[in-house]
């Protein structure tokens, strides 16, 4: 089979990453909540990308704890709620047109605010799986506008009904993540497969 092949420069290459909602501490005591579009998993550390034009980043330099909410599909338009939403102010001239400032920013939403075990951040209601943690470094990245934050975990709490019944795991069957697939929002399909490794194995797959 013969492939034709286009050279592009796409503006972003978000090619299928999951979305997180970041929960910070603001100078005053009060919430800051972020959609995060660049966040990977490596055993219980996780390693987020985020942008220095935005509350997070001044936040997590001055107060490390924080949450990482993980929404599923459903979620996508509480999470749109708050893309055009900063915690900045003023509006710093490097976000994109139309952004405004926005303190409270779980009412926007629609979302809740529950509190947390290990962090002083709250965690978000409706995210059936929320990781409490702490940002171990922020480097900046060498493109600049952005820092890469890594992130040790010291509490994940799951949904009852998304774990696998006696154990510690994630049912994937039951549970997926709200993924960001070139600006548009996406769920998970039908399950392909799974890995050698799983612990969890699920028949009825598509081969």
């Amino acid at each position: 089979m013969t492939e034709t092949f286009l050279t592009i420069e796409p503006s972003i290459l978000y090619f299928g990453t999951p979305v997180v909602l970041i929960s910070t501490t603001n100078p005053d005591g009060t919430t800051n909540l972020a959609p995060i579009s660049s966040a990977w998993a490596l055993g219980h550390t996780v390693v987020l990308g985020i942008g220095t034009d935005g509350q997070t980043v001044s936040n997590l330099r001055e107060q490390p704890e924080l949450v990482i909410n993980v929404p599923s599909p459903d979620l996508w338009e509480h999470v749109e709620r708050l893309a055009p939403l900063t915690g900045r102010f003023p509006v710093p001239s490097t976000k994109p047109h139309g952004m405004r400032f926005q303190p409270d920013k779980f009412t926007a939403a629609g979302l809740t605010p529950l509190p947390s075990d290990t962090v002083n951040p709250p965690r978000v209601a409706e995210c059936a799986l929320q990781l409490e943690g702490t940002a171990l470094s922020l480097t900046e990245g060498s493109a600049g506008g952005f820092v890469i934050v890594e992130v040790a975990v010291s509490r994940v709490h799951a949904a009852a009904e998304i774990v696998v019944p006696d154990t510690q795991h994630i049912d994937p069957t039951k549970w997926s993540p709200l993924i960001y697939n070139f600006r548009h929002y996406f769920g998970l399909h039908q399950q392909l497969g799974h890995s050698y490794r799983t612990e969890t194995p699920v028949s009825g797959a598509v081969s």
